[in-house]
């Protein structure tokens, strides 16, 4: 006979003790914002606007002395925010996160204090073994901001600066249209009777669909072209209007610049560097007194006729068409690119400050990952790590690994 099992009247159950993620404790940043010393460089990354909200916050930040005259954000702006002036360059690099709008330079790597954290963009093509060196050996956390990703998959810095491109390279190319500034005397969007200028936009992306919807704005007559049938799909849909579109077919491409008034070089880089669709000969059939706004000098350009010009004498002529190739040309309307700038790197580093720090915020959102290109000591980018023959470290098994 089996015996039943005896149940305690005083039996109870316990339910077990819940067990719950520990929120890691709030960190304070020390915020310094450098002056830019570079070459036709004027946006700062941070507006007073968005140091007001990190000093209430509870952070310091401080901000060199000049900082942010090329936006029109003076010293007094950032004080009245909270910041602190700095007149010495060297104390301002004893803040444990700099905050720049342009890449290291050499002066600034020799600067930059051990562990600290820098967020700033990163130009391939001007990089410098000696940088690296100096970033590896002072075990630097290196953010490139252009390469952050947000949570809808999108490069959000990226997307503003070229909206901004697009943008300017037709209000660039109206300007340049006109007489006080040599050109034919051609209104970009035409009258009534009179037909509108032709503007041919190379390149279908972020920068190519600001430029179409800007000079459809303006009333201009457009066609696109690009080699990704999708992405002309897109900016039709984008703009919600139909427009000339083609694959990049040399003779087809030709045939459209000889009547263009002005052509907007928008083509994505390729490994970097952008390729050449538009050759010398091309360029020597557009119309005399015609306009090239090459967007994409910054990575090559894509015509063959273009070469580098600045802010401050920005086109030259070749074939009696002008050429518009300044490489940053969001710096041209530095304030608006500042504010951009700002909108994305405040948050992240408020999401930052409430993770733990910057490096909790790294192992949280891959997003951010993303950006980074050197983590103490170690290079996480591929590309520069073969580019200067440096051990490439992938940076999630790293964090694996310290976890």
């Amino acid at each position: 006979m089996t015996k039943k099992p005896y149940i305690s009247p005083s039996f109870s159950y316990v339910p077990l003790e819940e067990t719950l993620q520990i929120t890691p404790k709030r960190k304070r940043l020390f915020i310094g914002i450098p002056k830019e010393n570079s070459f036709q460089e004027n946006r700062i990354a941070l507006t007073p606007d968005a140091v007001s909200v990190l000093v209430n916050d509870g952070h310091e930040v401080a901000v060199e002395h000049g900082a942010g005259d090329g936006s029109f954000y003076f010293d007094n702006d950032y004080s009245e925010a909270g910041a602190h002036i700095v007149y010495d360059k060297v104390q301002l690099y004893k803040a444990t996160t700099i905050i720049k709008s342009a890449p290291i330079s050499d002066e600034e790597a020799g600067l930059l204090q051990p562990n600290q954290v820098v967020i700033s963009p990163i130009h391939m093509p001007l990089l410098k073994a000696e940088i690296m060196e100096q970033l590896i050996a002072k075990k630097i956390i290196a953010i490139a901001f252009e390469s952050i990703k947000d949570d809808a998959g999108t490069y959000p810095i990226v997307r503003s600066m070229s909206e901004i491109a697009g943008n300017y390279a037709i209000l660039a190319a109206a300007r340049y249209l006109g007489n006080p500034d040599n050109g034919k005397g051609v209104l970009l969007g035409g009258i009534s009777g009179v037909p509108p200028a032709q503007v041919l936009i190379i390149g279908a992306g972020v920068v190519g669909e600001s430029a179409a919807r800007a000079a459809f704005g303006l009333g201009a007559s457009v066609a696109v072209f690009d080699n990704s049938i999708y992405r002309l799909m897109r900016l039709q849909n984008n703009i919600g209007r139909r427009c000339f579109t083609s694959v990049l077919e040399p003779v087809a491409l030709a045939e459209q610049l000889r009547s263009a008034d002005v052509a907007v070089g928008a083509l994505k880089p390729v490994n970097g560097i952008t390729p050449v669709v538009v050759t010398d000969q091309m360029v020597s059939n557009m119309k005399a007194g015609s306009v090239i706004i090459d967007v994409s000098m910054d990575r090559g350009g894509c015509f063959e006729t273009s070469r580098v010009t600045t802010h401050e004498k920005p086109t030259f002529k070749k074939y009696d068409v002008i050429h518009y190739c300044v490489p940053n040309i969001a710096s041209g309307v530095s304030r608006t690119a500042s504010r951009a700038i700002s909108n994305v790197l405040m948050p992240i580093l408020q999401q930052a400050a409430d993770m733990g720090g910057v490096e909790d915020i790294i192992l949280a959102k891959s997003g951010i990952r993303r950006g980074v290109y050197m983590y103490k000591g170690c290079v996480t980018s591929a590309a520069i790590a073969k580019r200067f023959n440096f051990k490439y470290t992938d940076l999630d098994l790293l964090l694996a690994s310290q976890s």
